[in-house]
């Protein structure tokens, strides 16, 4: 088994696991179970963030300003990779195609591999795309950091929620930071997965999955031609 295939049935298994009710026997057998931890979870490693299983074999977090900090920092890296891990197959997917329609030089080589650090394709990406997007995330970090400073927010509360998904109840939105940051941890895996098969292979995602992306692929041809 390929090991984006094994990663996608992961994800699968954990989503539907993650979105659980809260008094199903997997959920309660979730919050009775703890991971190992080489720290007193009385002290630090208390369950007061969303997916605290008492895990920390290195001792990073040794205070409470420590364990918010790596907090904000999985959960900007876990949406990232989220992002990241829809946004890697969509671009094996389209990207051939809107080259093509615009007259350009696809970003997507003839293996099917989205250009990353180690197959060393990223100069084909325009530089005043990564200009765009340096800018970008810097004012978005400029607001987040503003935004704690001020609100004194939980780690990853930016106060944006333009569709008014976010639960107002304690308990929907506990649930809700439990489902990101699982969904989340697991992208960061999948992603770094992504990277290291096309490396390794020389084979882009899509093409060693086809069987996930089937429908997608059908439907590119279909309005091609």
């Amino acid at each position: 088994m390929k090991l984006t295939t094994l990663i996608a049935l992961i994800l699968a298994v954990r989503s539907k696991a993650a979105f659980a009710p809260h008094n199903s026997p997997a959920a309660q057998w979730k919050r009775s179970t703890q991971s190992f931890s080489s720290m007193d979870r009385d002290s630090v490693l208390d369950g007061s963030y969303p997916g605290d299983r008492g895990f920390d074999p290195l001792g990073f977090s040794k205070s409470k300003p420590a364990l918010y900090q790596y907090r904000q920092a999985e959960i900007k890296h876990a949406r990232l990779a989220m992002l990241a891990a829809v946004g890697w197959p969509v671009s094996e997917l389209l990207n051939p195609k809107i080259a093509e329609y615009f007259h350009l030089s696809p970003t997507v080589d003839e293996t099917g591999c989205a250009p990353s650090i180690l197959n060393g394709t990223l100069n084909k990406i325009n530089p005043i795309f990564w200009i765009a997007w340096v800018l970008a995330a810097s004012w978005i970090e400029s607001y987040g950091l503003s935004r704690i400073k001020t609100a004194n927010a939980l780690p990853g509360d930016l106060g944006f929620d333009p569709l008014g998904l976010y639960p107002r109840d304690e308990a929907g939105q506990r649930y809700m930071q439990l489902a990101e940051i699982r969904n989340g941890r697991l992208a960061m895996v999948a992603i770094t997965a992504f990277v290291f098969q096309e490396y390794i292979t020389d084979y882009g995602v899509v093409r060693a999955t086809s069987i996930f992306f089937q429908l997608a692929v059908t439907a590119i041809k279909e309005f091609a031609n």
